[in-house]
């Protein structure tokens, strides 16, 4: 199994759990946070990846951090834990990311991203923002992106789909329509 697949199933494992346990958004901050740490800790990081640190090592510094960072939902704190028992605690900011996709798939929010050869206002991305929403029938959390090479127009991706009414994409089409016989 690849770590990235690994990942999505403790987050998806975690998510599930906490819906039943817990609130899934103090869960969700709770995790991000965490994963922060590890990530601003070079030292940390370097215990936790290194294969000659022995497993229980690596429990017991994740014990330490819990006890230190107190008041951690009890579905995290095992998950944390059951993370280090299999030495698979460098999975921790794939999964934070997986909990946070899970958590916006179970609010019916999508991601989207918009990209323009300049910036938007902020009417403009709230137009589109509701624009979107509309068309999906969920609510849309839009990010913006500025690429001066799409030279006019916008390309929109949400999920895996993506809407391409570039300036450039349409020079493109029409190039490949002149050059066919």
């Amino acid at each position: 199994m690849t770590p990235r697949a690994a990942a999505m199933r403790y987050a998806r494992a975690l998510f599930d759990v906490a819906l039943q346990e817990a609130d899934v958004q103090q869960v969700e901050r709770e995790l991000t946070e965490f994963a922060s740490i590890v990530e601003g800790h070079e030292g940390l990081q370097r215990v936790l990846a290194n294969p000659a640190v022995p497993v229980p090592r690596k429990r017991a510094v994740m014990e330490e951090l819990l006890a230190r960072t107190g008041g951690i939902t009890p579905a995290l704190s095992k998950l944390l834990l059951m993370l280090a028992e299999r030495d698979r605690l460098m999975l921790l900011p794939q999964v934070a990311s997986g909990y946070r996709a899970r958590l916006l798939e179970h609010a019916k929010v999508v991601r989207a991203e918009v990209t323009t050869a300049i910036p938007l206002t902020p009417d403009r991305l709230s137009t589109l923002q509701q624009g979107l929403s509309a068309a999906t029938g969920q609510q849309v959390q839009l990010d913006s992106r500025v690429d001066p090479e799409i030279l006019g127009g916008a390309v929109t991706r949400i999920g895996s789909t993506v809407y391409d009414g570039s300036l450039r994409r349409q020079l493109q089409k029409m190039k490949e329509a002149i050059s066919q016989p």
